[in-house]
């Protein structure tokens, strides 16, 4: 494969394809192995990830890159083959997250900022080294009838734009991820508020990766879609797309090879319809395809239970969710195909 930073970013958003978000914290993963009641230890991490990167049919149609957590880049699987080769061999693209996760801003309470510049340029010479092509660093943004204020929005727009720098002088695609969160508190908000907040944030973004210098053909967007909030669901899959579509015409400019979705607290189904209705009803100068952990992973972490016997049922599952998001990546899903799996 190429190493121009164009063509990779260019094949992470191929179309009918999407991107695995693997990269799960240790305590994000604890959670959901706790759910399932299986102990989170390295063994079992490994042997989750295996088989969804083992999924081959899955994998080679419908997933264009994978985005691992520091251990997972460096883990073999159960028959000593790195995992970073067996994403390879299937035509995907390895990536790594490499924030620090999001702190408390001092001054602006209720608000966040993503930690992590310091020894960044070194972490990631060292993933390159490991195989990794792209990064992914989220800046998280809380919403509100007062919130975000602009000091938080400004202050993670400029941590994004560094981070995509280093990543660009590294060889590395950036997916830059600012998040408006769906489902943090009080989670009220109505869609047109996600709208405004939106459409500011992506604009503080993008001013500050072109004061950076970051090559835009060179990166993708991981955007939330503009929803209202968890408490205040509403808005019909139609205004969701049309309002996202519009938000998005107005922010990011032509040049951004493509926009992966985060799904952000959707359900499964969700994600999925909001993605096939902005495909299906709308021209758009870059790919929109999907960027999601849970959305993906979900059934097919309760159909596996941590058993050795349902690694073939948890990989029905994952390729299942994986074909559906395919399919609304290209605007062609309907509800029907899921009745029928």
């Amino acid at each position: 494969m190429s190493e121009r930073l164009e063509d990779i970013a260019g094949a992470m958003v191929a179309s009918g394809k999407g991107i695995l978000a693997a990269d799960e914290s240790s305590g994000t993963i604890k959670k959901r192995f706790d759910s399932i009641g299986v102990e989170s230890t390295e063994e079992n991490r490994r042997d989750y990830r295996e088989m969804l990167f083992r999924a081959d049919e899955a994998m080679r149609k419908y997933i264009s890159g994978v985005i691992l957590f520091d251990e997972t880049l460096r883990q073999k699987a159960a028959d000593g083959t790195p995992l970073v080769e067996i994403i390879r061999n299937t035509g995907a693209v390895p990536g790594i997250k490499v924030d620090g996760g999001a702190k408390d801003l001092a001054a602006f309470p209720g608000e966040k900022v993503t930690e992590g510049l310091d020894g960044l340029r070194d972490r990631l010479s060292e993933y390159y080294g490991l195989g990794a092509r792209f990064a992914k660093w989220r800046g998280v943004i809380a919403i509100s009838d007062v919130l975000p204020n602009r000091g938080a929005v400004r202050a993670n727009a400029q941590a994004l734009a560094r981070y995509a720098a280093l990543c660009q002088e590294a060889g590395i695609v950036p997916i830059v991820e600012p998040e408006i969160l769906m489902d943090g508190e009080p989670g009220d908000h109505s869609v047109d508020r996600c709208y405004e907040v939106t459409q500011e944030v992506l604009r503080a973004v993008f001013a500050e990766l072109f004061n950076a210098r970051v090559s835009l053909e060179g990166m993708v967007l991981k955007p939330n879609m503009v929803i209202d909030g968890k408490n205040a669901r509403k808005a019909s899959v139609e205004e969701i797309a049309e309002k996202t579509v519009r938000c998005l015409r107005a922010t990011v400019p032509a040049s951004v090879p493509g926009i992966a979705f985060l799904s952000g607290g959707q359900s499964d189904e969700e994600a999925t319809a909001h993605l096939s209705a902005m495909n299906a009803a709308y021209d758009m100068p870059w790919q929109l395809t999907f960027s999601y952990g849970r959305a993906l992973q979900a059934a097919c972490l309760q159909a596996w239970g941590g058993k050795p016997e349902n690694v073939a049922a948890g990989q029905r599952a994952f390729s299942h969710r994986a074909r559906m998001n395919g399919l609304a990546a290209t605007g062609n899903w309907n509800r029907d195909l899921e009745q029928a799996a």
